[in-house]
């Protein structure tokens, strides 16, 4: 899917006065100072990165006419991410095959995605539906975008028979992840943002942070972050990027992070279009200098998963060349699958 992700779009909480004191306040959106009043007296510096609904929709595209022929296992194929994965992993010209690892509910059901019907395996016979899949599909390599507590359980399953993977789902033990597929000198790609352009921001603050610490020393930071309500915990590219902020110099606890999950604000404040309630990511950092004369703002917003997704179809060929190759190193994340170029 030929489509940047990537545009400088004005501020989604201009609005308002101040996006944080409307969560703590309740404050009507109809009645707050529109933020580009407030900021005449200020010096102020915004880094926006959105990714529009029209954009990141899933449009079917036609299949690629260079079929790559590499054969992937889309695991929770029923859920949102996994759909999305199966229709960027068909248009890109890969085999998706149709075996799914799924709940006890679903267990052997057939389920019609993207015009294929796919047989579901609950917990019972994954082991046995993955060494079948893998004797049929020599070359196979599995996405896992499951739920969080299956997380170790099926990378273990998948060093155990050997199968090379992509992960993408956040949660469990991360230590013991990475210690698994070392132990195991298994192939894996694991890494919790598969949005290219995000990851590629968060490199860019992993690099700010180690060559300039201490540069916003004294600065306040306020960080809000909006997810569909289905998401209950905090953010993990919002971590990632207050650690950073942190070795700049800028004091911040995780637990400073102000959570929107009521529909009503995303709509009114944040500027979440309707359609993507259900699924979408909107974080905002805002820096404030200790005399209230500087403030910065980073903003990186998407509506959709196809980001994530046609990331991961880029980390499937990645790990694809590298197994082909014979490398030495066997874990890698998605600044390896960034390094490495020409992606799609």
């Amino acid at each position: 899917m030929a489509t940047s992700f990537l545009k400088t779009t004005p501020n989604v909480f201009q609005r308002h006065q101040n996006p944080f004191a409307f969560v703590a306040n309740s404050i009507s959106a109809r009645t707050s100072v529109p933020i580009s009043q407030k900021r005449r007296s200020r010096s102020f510096a915004l880094v926006s990165m959105s990714a529009t609904p029209v954009e990141t929709s899933l449009v079917k595209s036609p299949p690629s006419s260079q079929n790559t022929g590499i054969p992937i296992m889309v695991n929770a194929c029923t859920g949102k991410m996994g759909k999305a994965v199966i229709n960027a992993g068909e248009a890109a010209g890969l085999n998706v095959v149709p075996v799914s690892f799924g709940c006890d509910e679903e267990s052997g059901q057939t389920f019609e995605i993207g015009g294929k019907e796919f047989l579901v395996h609950g917990p019972s016979d994954r082991e046995s539906a993955l060494v079948s899949a893998l004797e049929r599909y020599p070359n196979l390599i599995v996405v896992d975008y499951t739920v969080p507590n299956a997380v170790n359980g099926n990378a273990e399953l998948y060093c155990k028979v050997g199968v090379p993977f992509v992960i993408g789902t956040t949660g469990g033990d991360r230590d013991l992840l990475h210690k698994t597929v070392e132990d195991s000198k298994n192939y894996a790609v694991i890494s919790p943002q598969m949005g290219k352009q995000v990851v590629a921001f968060l490199a860019a603050m992993e690099i700010m942070a180690e060559q300039f610490p201490g540069a916003f020393s004294g600065y306040s930071l306020q960080v809000l972050e909006s997810h569909q309500a289905s998401k209950v915990d905090a953010s993990g590219t919002a971590k990632a990027v207050i650690s950073c902020f942190n070795k700049l110099g800028v004091s911040f606890d995780m637990d400073q992070i102000k959570l929107i999950r009521d529909p009503r604000q995303q709509l009114e404040m944040v500027g979440v279009p309707e359609e993507h309630l259900s699924g979408h990511a909107f974080h905002m950092y805002h820096l404030t200098s200790p005399d209230d004369t500087v403030s910065f703002e980073f903003q990186h917003n998407v509506c959709g998963r196809s980001i994530y997704a046609e990331g991961t179809v880029d980390a499937v060929l990645f790990l694809a060349k590298k197994i082909e190759a014979k490398d030495e190193k066997r874990l890698y994340n998605m600044i390896d699958v960034l390094r490495e170029g020409n992606m799609r």
